[in-house]
């Protein structure tokens, strides 16, 4: 049995059978926790099985990302967006052409 509270975002490790996963929700309504396995699977305790684990914290493992191939220059907030200084540049400058739409049509 442990004693470890779920937290959302914290790495655990199930001594038994040496599953590393993160917590990544806890529903405090329907009892459960749902976790994410270093694979990327993703299962859910009830709270009750929870306690009845043999579990320590852990550290989340250097190559966590791979299963869904991201690196290090992939991030969830970029602050590298770019942004031009002069939104419509040269184009502001062009004067639309007059349309010439033959005899059969007139511009009332």
């Amino acid at each position: 049995m442990n004693d470890l509270m779920p937290e959302v975002s914290a790495w655990y490790q199930d001594v038994v059978s040496g599953s590393l996963f993160e917590v990544v929700a806890l529903d405090e309504q329907s009892g459960t926790i749902e976790y994410q396995l270093v694979d990327g699977a993703v299962g859910e305790y009830e709270i009750t099985a929870w306690k009845d684990l043999y579990l320590v914290a852990a550290e989340a493992p250097e190559d966590w990302r791979s299963p869904f191939e991201l690196n290090n220059e992939d991030q969830v907030y970029n602050d590298q967006t770019l942004v031009p200084e002069n939104f419509s540049g040269v184009l502001s400058e062009l004067e639309p052409d007059p349309s010439d739409f033959g005899d059969d049509y007139q511009i009332l």
